[in-house]
């Protein structure tokens, strides 16, 4: 195709109305200018991802976009079977809420993934991943599907990654993560 030339279709769709869209934006000042009719915005800023691993969590924000650490190089369906021989990780959305007396762990839910890293096959529910994030912004504690060395893992990152916020929480999460 020549330069400059014409693509109709890629041209027909900017004419006429504004899509309505969902934007992810920062609460900076500059992103704060983004309101108005068909623009929504949800704020990230205080989600941090924590991926579970053979008995040990560690927060990788490349599961934000699905590319944490074990995600990377794995073709991923919703077919359980696809994963055989594989291992269970679990990816946990932490919400942190700041207040006057400090920052709190105020919302956690689980997600499961299993995979097999030497077929690079993984099964993941993204559909469920998207809802535990919805609710863990909604300050939702759902931990009840993860195992007890899971459990400790989480806890002990919460509590060694800023122990003051781990005092400030619901008592909800410090039950559902053994006290």
């Amino acid at each position: 195709m020549p330069k400059g030339a014409r693509i109709p279709a890629m041209e027909d769709k900017q004419i006429g109305k504004k899509p309505i869209g969902l934007n992810i934006i920062s609460s900076s000042q500059k992103s704060s200018k983004h309101k108005g009719f068909g623009t929504g915005a949800i704020n990230l800023n205080n989600v941090s991802p924590v991926i579970i691993d053979e008995g040990e969590a560690r927060i990788d924000v490349g599961a934000m976009h699905a590319k944490s650490k074990v995600e990377r190089g794995i073709k991923f369906t919703a077919n359980r079977e696809d994963a055989e021989g594989g291992r269970r990780v679990w990816l946990v959305w932490v919400a942190v809420d700041k207040t006057e007396e400090g920052g709190s762990y105020a919302g956690a839910t689980a997600c499961e993934m299993w995979i097999n890293s030497e077929s690079k096959r993984g099964f993941k529910i993204l559909a469920d991943h998207v809802n535990k994030l919805d609710y863990a912004i909604k300050r939702r504690i759902m931990l009840n599907e993860m195992d007890e060395e899971s459990k400790a893992a989480l806890k002990k990152l919460l509590t060694t990654h800023n122990e003051e916020w781990w005092n400030r929480s619901p008592e909800e999460l410090k039950q559902e993560l053994g006290g």
